[in-house]
């Protein structure tokens, strides 16, 4: 499967963006969906991610309650709404896809999208 991310850019504190990340194939509800993001010089860190239904969603300790991830089948594609954004929220966003569901651990992915930044300014 081929990801294709999309939405960031620049944002001041408090304010949304929607990322999007666009699969091709037919097989993309076969996969689990995450987000995880990379800050410079820091490690990539789990943000979220979402069964192959969206019927259960996981989220890191520091975006949830103002992070939402989302999917829709029938489009082959995965969204994180980031509501309330926060100038430590600004890295690089990568979407994957996977078959463990509800793994952090990004070594259980095994597509990754090319990367969409997200800045938010103070």
């Amino acid at each position: 499967v081929q990801l294709q991310a999309s939405g960031g850019g620049l944002v001041q504190a408090g304010g949304s963006l929607r990322l999007s990340c666009a699969a091709s194939g037919r097989t993309f509800s076969s996969y689990v969906m995450g987000w995880f993001r990379q800050a410079p010089g820091k490690e990539r860190e789990f943000v979220a991610a979402i069964s192959w239904r969206g019927g259960s969603t996981y989220y890191s300790d520091s975006v949830k309650g103002r992070f939402t991830i989302s999917r829709d089948n029938a489009k082959n594609t995965v969204y994180l709404q980031m509501n309330s954004l926060k100038p430590e929220d600004t890295a690089v966003y990568y979407c994957a896809a996977g078959r463990t569901s509800g793994s952090y651990y990004y070594p259980d992915y095994a597509y990754w999208g090319q990367g969409t930044l997200v800045t938010v300014s103070s």
